[in-house]
């Protein structure tokens, strides 16, 4: 599983548009992206910054939602975007999300999954 996060500064007052916009626009259109599995947005508590974190099947599905349909989503935000988006990518680990399965490196390896008591 590949993950892409993307944090970005609003223009003040703007969270409630750009909430908005997530889950009336982009989040229909993502979910019928091949590869999308799932999409979390966070926030500073003052609404100035926001962070969103998308999963992905795979790198190159992941890839290819960046190179024609990013440019997309910005257009839909640069209204209340203050600043330019800064974008990581990741491989996915480990995870707790329930609804998506990823392979567990220690399993693809012989080991057995086990609990950690800490």
């Amino acid at each position: 599983m590949f993950a892409r996060k993307v944090s970005v500064r609003l223009k003040p007052d703007s969270l409630g548009t750009f909430t908005n916009l997530i889950e009336r626009e982009i989040l229909p259109w993502l979910r019928r992206q091949k590869g999308f599995l799932d999409l979390i947005t966070l926030s500073l508590p003052d609404g100035s910054e926001v962070a969103t974190i998308s999963f992905w099947d795979q790198e190159d599905h992941a890839q290819a939602y960046n190179a024609s349909g990013y440019p997309q989503v910005l257009e839909v935000l640069e209204e209340i975007l203050d600043g330019i988006p800064y974008v990581k990518n990741f491989e996915v680990v480990s995870s707790t999300l329930h609804a998506v399965a990823i392979a567990n490196p220690m399993t693809s390896m012989g080991y057995q999954s086990q609990e950690l008591n800490m």
